[in-house]
This record gives structure tokens, C-alpha cells and sequence, in this order.
């Protein structure tokens, strides 16, 4: 379900006004307005505040598009995994 008829559902669930949502939220009626109009441009901490205050999280996951298929397809003669911030390997644990 995309993100802005999602919020909608969820806010008409509640049976919140947007006036409502919004002073729930801390942020202007006009910001939820955007949010169900789906307008590509928010700021990516309002947008949570709404989603928290609906009971709603915002998940990530990996799509195949044509850039990412470059990079995964490429030889790995750039950075080894293990020297990319984040991708050190899980200590191992030893009682």
C-alpha cells in the first residue's frame, strides 16, 4: 500500500480529523494534508512524527533496480565488505 493512502486509511480509522492528526503529531494540518497527497518532498522527521502518532512505522528493503544490479554484478575490486562501515563481522561469542 503506498505510504499516502496508507496514512489516510489509518488516520480515517482513527477517526481522526487532519486537524486532529496534526496536533497529535506536533506539525502543521498542512503537512498532514502533504503526506496524504503524497507530495515527494517532506521532511523526513515530520513524516515520521506522523507515523508514530498513527501507529505506523516506516520499513526499508531492498529493490532490484538497474544501478543496484551494477554494483552487485561489478567485481569486487573496490572496498572489501568487511571495511565498510557497518559491515564488520559478529564477534564471536565464546562462554
Amino acid at each position: 500500500m503506498e505510504l499516502a493512502a496508507a496514512v489516510r486509511a489509518r488516520r480515517d480509522a482513527l477517526r481522526l480529523s487532519q486537524q486532529d492528526l496534526a496536533d497529535m503529531a506536533g506539525v502543521s494540518e498542512r503537512l498532514v494534508r502533504f503526506v496524504e497527497q503524497g507530495k515527494p518532498t517532506l521532511r523526513l522527521d515530520t513524516l515520521l512524527a506522523v507515523l508514530e502518532t498513527l501507529g505506523l512505522e516506516l520499513n526499508l528493503g531492498i529493490r532490484a533496480r538497474n544501478a543496484a544490479q551494477t554494483l552487485v554484478t561489478q567485481p569486487s575490486s573496490a572496498v572489501p565488505p568487511s571495511d565498510v562501515p557497518g559491515n564488520e563481522p559478529e564477534p564471536e561469542y565464546r562462554p
